[in-house]
């Protein structure tokens, strides 16, 4: 009769697999580390939770029964099984596997800086799966804070919530980009756009409006915005349509090149733009914190 009072336990299982891999009482016991009494008891205690007998017994021999085979089989799966949970709790533990997710505004991938650190990564934590999104830049602080991503790549200056930390990546600065129509676009590459030749201009705003802002402050103008749609590659389709000029990071001018739209450098000194990437300043994920770990390396001082 099976017993009901009593579940199985892992003791119950190793030593019938101890047993019936030397089918030899003395010997399993002495695999174990207990006595030979002991694993008896075991194993009797089995074949009572069980209803069943797992061993024909001899004074000369022991062999498996037929439901004992079989229990052999499914026990020897469960105790393999066992032993990945504890190694994937203890890789996850260690931030060896897990999953993240990352918020990145496209400025951060035309400057190469996403994926650098990804590759980086991922080199270091293969068993850390990586989930990626482009966000509009002010969505991002609010994904971070409520959990929905655990880091972004931004571009400061942004405000970011109270918990929430950032390390710049890198430093880049601002262009003019203009339509090729245009009679900026007809200064030689060595010739410097002024900030106060810019005042009569139509601005179309990106995401990130300090280079605007500032070309403005030099030039002792308010800037007239037309247009603010969003995405550079947005802003520099607008620029190519004769909408007007736009202040975009160098990083753009290195990576996208649309028909119609020619970059030109500002006047020194530089405006200068950042790459960084937010976190939660207490984030407890093993694999976020690894992650967090390898930026912070890699921070600009």
């Amino acid at each position: 009769m099976v017993n009901t009072d009593k579940d199985m336990e892992l003791r119950h299982f190793r030593c019938v697999l101890a047993v019936a891999h030397s089918l030899h009482f003395a010997r399993a016991a002495a695999e174990l580390g207990i006595s030979p009494p002991a694993l008896t008891k075991q194993v009797q205690e089995t074949e009572q939770l069980l209803g069943t007998r797992l061993f024909q017994r001899s004074k000369r021999a022991v062999s498996l029964t037929a439901a004992g085979e079989l229990f052999v089989l499914e026990a020897a799966r469960a105790l393999e099984q066992l032993a990945q949970a504890q190694d994937v709790a203890r890789r996850a533990g260690r931030g060896e596997l897990g999953r993240l997710e990352i918020g990145y505004v496209a400025s951060a991938a035309y400057a190469g800086v996403l994926q650098g650190q990804f590759a980086q990564f991922r080199a270091s934590h293969p068993g850390i799966r990586i989930g990626a999104r482009e966000y509009a830049m002010d969505a991002l602080p609010g994904l971070l804070d409520q959990g929905r991503v655990d880091l972004a790549f931004v571009r400061p200056p942004l405000h970011l919530p109270d918990g929430l930390d950032s390390v710049v990546l890198l430093r880049d600065r601002f262009v003019l980009a203009v339509q090729a129509d245009s009679p900026l676009a007809r200064l030689e590459v060595a010739e410097i756009a002024a900030p106060a030749a810019l005042a009569q201009q139509a601005f179309i705003v990106p995401e990130q409006e300090l280079g605007t802002l500032e070309v403005s402050r030099r030039g002792g103008f308010a800037a007239q915005v037309v247009s603010r749609p969003g995405s550079l590659v947005a802003v520099l389709t607008e620029v190519s349509l004769g909408v007007g000029c736009a202040i975009v990071p160098h990083s753009v001018m290195a990576s996208v090149q649309l028909p119609g739209v020619v970059f030109r450098e500002l006047a020194a000194p530089q405006i200068s733009s950042e790459i960084a990437v937010a976190f939660r300043r207490h984030e407890q994920a093993p694999a976020a914190r690894a992650f967090i770990a390898q930026l912070r390396a890699a921070a600009l001082a």
